[in-house]
């Protein structure tokens, strides 16, 4: 059984510029937090470095989110958590309409993919046609798209 998860895609430029505005916005509440509360010395040495540590960690999960296939399952590294599912446990790969609602108000936010577990939930992973690593390749979101049903479909027929 072959264990190298794969990303199907290289992510998006834009992913750089969200780490470059989550730096600015740290920089700035140290900023805030040492002016804020008069910190001198170690004070404002501790505030910076635990913010520049929260940064690196926060680095390295923007930069590994997405959806990663093997030939044994899926796994979705998210901001917060990831998570592995067998081929067997996933029924269908699908496209959705996401939709939210505000008020009286359903605002339209694009297609993104779902997985359908065999126990009937579905889990939503990293891929939306309008996010930060399709915004300006649609045509890279459809061959991911059908990439990774490919790949489910292999798992459920082995030759």
């Amino acid at each position: 059984m072959n264990e190298t998860w794969e990303r199907l895609y290289e992510p998006g430029t834009g992913r750089w510029l969200v780490i470059a505005w989550e730096a600015l916005a740290l920089a700035m509440l140290a900023w805030a937090t040492v002016r804020q509360f008069g910190l001198t010395g170690h004070g404002v040495t501790l505030v910076a470095c635990g913010l520049a540590a929260l940064w690196v960690v926060g680095a390295y999960r923007i930069l590994q989110m997405g959806t990663y296939v093997a030939d044994h399952g899926v796994r979705l590294y998210g901001l917060l958590r990831s998570r592995t599912m067998r081929w067997p446990d996933v029924a269908h790969v699908r496209l959705h309409k996401a939709t939210h609602r505000l008020g009286p108000w359903e605002i339209e936010s694009g297609m993104t993919v779902l997985l359908e577990r065999r126990d009937g939930r579905t889990v939503n992973t990293e891929l939306w046609a309008q996010g930060i690593d399709f915004h300006s390749r649609p045509t890279l979101f459809r061959a991911v798209y059908h990439e990774l049903r490919l790949r489910h479909q292999a798992a459920q027929n082995p030759a």
